[in-house]
Parts: C-alpha cells; sequence; structure tokens
C-alpha cells in the first residue's frame, strides 16, 4: 500500500467466480486495476469470459479466464490448482457465481431448490475450502457475495433467499475458525444490482418504478457499486474487518 487511502493488490493473485458478466465482471475488473492477477471463473460464456481477459490486458493487468462449474468437486479444487499452477499463489477468493431462480411456495419446486443450493453455497464451499491451504501461506481474504434475500427473505424466491442466507452463517462461521489462521472472511449483502440476472424485473417500467421507490438513494446500483466494497474488504485498508456482512444496497434493508 502506497499511502493511507490507495489500495495496492499489485502482488497478489484473485480468483473470481462468476466472473465472466455482472458483479463477478466488475469484481475483476476493479481488483485488476488495483494490480492483483486475476483469474474469471466461467461456466459456459467463455466469449465473455475471454473478452473480459482482453481489456484487463489492454489496461495492463494480468487476467486468465478458467472454465468450470463451481458445483462439482473436481471443477472447484482445479480452479484453486489453475490459479496456483499460473502464478504460484492465492491471496484472494471473490465468491461470486450464483443463480437467481423462482419458486413459489406450493408448487414443489425441489429441482430449484437442488440447482440453487448446488451453486450459491455448496459451491462456495468447494472453492473456499480448496483455497483454504493457499490462502493461510499468503494470510488471505474470501469474499462472499450474499444479498439482502438472505437478510430479509424474498417472496416467490425462498431458495435463493435460504441459500444467501447460508452465506452469512458459513461466513461468520469461517471467520471464527481461520481468523486464527490469518485468512480474512468477510461478505457483501447487495440489494438490487443492474445486471443480466435482475434484467428482465427492471426492464418492466412499473416494477423498476416500485423497486426504486424503495431505495432511499433512488437509483438501482450498477455492478460497479458492489466491486468497490469488495475491493476494500479484499485490501489492508479492511485488515481488521473479520465476519462482517456489509449492507450494499442504497439503504433499502437497514440490516445491522
Amino acid at each position: 500500500m502506497a499511502d493511507g487511502y490507495s489500495i495496492d493488490l499489485s502482488s497478489r493473485t484473485a480468483l473470481v467466480t462468476g466472473g465472466s458478466r455482472g458483479i463477478g465482471r466488475a469484481c475483476a475488473d476493479l481488483l485488476a486495476r488495483a494490480g492483483a492477477r486475476v483469474a474469471l471463473n466461467f461456466v459456459r460464456d467463455e466469449a465473455a469470459a475471454n473478452a473480459a481477459v482482453r481489456e484487463i490486458r489492454a489496461a495492463g493487468g494480468e487476467a486468465m479466464a478458467l472454465a468450470g462449474d463451481v458445483s462439482k468437486p473436481e471443477d472447484a479444487r482445479q480452479l484453486v490448482r489453475d490459479v496456483v499452477a499460473a502464478w504460484q499463489r492465492l491471496d484472494i477468493v471473490v465468491n461470486n457465481a450464483g443463480v437467481w431462480l423462482e419458486d413459489p411456495a406450493g408448487e414443489g419446486r425441489l429441482d430449484v431448490w437442488d440447482r440453487t443450493y448446488a451453486i450459491n453455497v455448496r459451491g462456495c464451499f468447494l472453492v473456499t475450502d480448496a483455497a483454504v491451504p493457499h490462502l493461510e501461506k499468503t494470510r488471505g481474504s474470501v469474499v462472499f457475495v450474499s444479498s439482502t434475500a438472505g437478510q430479509r427473505g424474498e417472496a416467490r424466491h425462498s431458495a435463493y433467499a435460504a441459500s444467501k442466507g447460508a452465506l452469512i452463517s458459513y461466513t461468520k462461521s469461517l471467520a471464527a475458525e481461520l481468523g486464527p489462521r490469518g485468512i480474512r472472511v468477510n461478505c457483501v449483502a447487495p440489494g438490487w444490482v443492474d445486471t443480466d440476472m435482475s434484467a428482465a424485473s427492471l426492464a418492466d417500467p412499473a416494477e423498476y418504478a416500485q423497486i426504486v421507490k424503495l431505495i432511499p438513494i433512488g437509483r438501482v446500483a450498477s455492478a460497479a457499486d458492489i466491486a468497490g466494497p469488495v475491493l476494500f474488504l479484499v485490501s489492508d485498508l479492511a485488515r481488521h474487518l473479520q465476519g462482517e456482512v456489509v449492507n450494499v444496497n442504497g439503504g433499502s434493508v437497514l440490516a445491522g
């Protein structure tokens, strides 16, 4: 760190799951701008991941795209192995990969629950668990991307809300366990964010107006609005934050 206000990650490496678009892409961009070498994980959209890598490299950063389904144990372990093989260390893990699927109560959508938990919870566990030995060596940092839904629930999206609530509990459990081993663990809880995931809802003028009405600062977040707090959490400026849930929702959910 050059001074008390700037963030310098030039000696560090980062793995961002779901890094080809949305919040993950914004996190990868910002981490790279701060000097980190960044691995962007993707599942299907290789073109988007490669485009992100090209942009980071064009700006003078170092990045690579890594295919892998975080819900599969071998894929998750391979992501971590690939980062360490390429850069000999792992300092930062941003667990961003996730799905937001509708499951109205009473319809028995077990498939939605299974898929949601496989990606949103199991995937975070698999990647993080594989990363722990490496993060211990570097005194690294983990950030989970939770949601306001994990704090207050969300009608017609109970599987999603439950999965994001699980990440908050997981954050606090790991913070207590891994803090003594030199690893910091925190999470961010975004509200509405203008990404592909929420595009259909935000495209409806009436629904958009209702959403914005419930946000005190009067706008929906951009992906970059979430990436900023993530960058802060993995930096030395947040070196005494552990087990925290940073609410990034424009005041729409005032959770303590």
